[in-house]
């Protein structure tokens, strides 16, 4: 999609955007390491402090990378979007010194709904999590 021709910001400004103002994905560790147009993938290590009392990663934490993908790849579009719906199956246990990622992708986007999956994958455990989510287009302007 040529940014220019529909007048969305650049994803070069929302990636820096996303990244400057989410404390939550800094807290995490979590990387964006790609982002396009209702697209996103989010890099997570499995630290000491995200593992549960298993000794593997809290499901929790997987939650979350999957939801910071999820989050991005909605609001790629500049216009403010905020999860009304998900949904979460767990598949493989992560461990420590694993490296989550999470893949969102655009399933469907109309006016005021957008649909998205997310699977997470561990470099180890294969796929981890499958997480369906769905979002309200607020409409007005989120970054600039």
């Amino acid at each position: 999609m040529d940014d220019s021709a529909t007048d969305l910001p650049s994803l070069e400004l929302l990636k820096a955007q996303f990244v400057a103002r989410d404390g939550y994905m800094q807290s995490l560790g979590a990387e964006l390491a790609k982002m396009g147009r209702g697209h996103a993938i989010v890099r997570m290590p499995v630290r000491q402090d995200s593992l549960n009392f298993n000794g593997t990663c809290h499901g929790g934490a997987i939650f979350s990378v999957a939801d910071c993908a999820f989050g991005v790849a909605s609001n790629s579009y500049g216009t403010l979007a905020a999860g009304i719906d998900v949904h979460i199956t767990y598949n493989a246990a992560a461990r420590l010194g694993d490296v989550l990622t999470a893949t969102a992708t655009e399933v469907s986007r109309s006016r005021k709904i957008a649909v998205y999956e997310v699977t997470v994958s561990g470099d180890t455990a294969g796929h981890i999590a499958s997480f369906t989510g769905t979002v309200y287009i607020i409409g007005h302007k989120n970054f600039t």
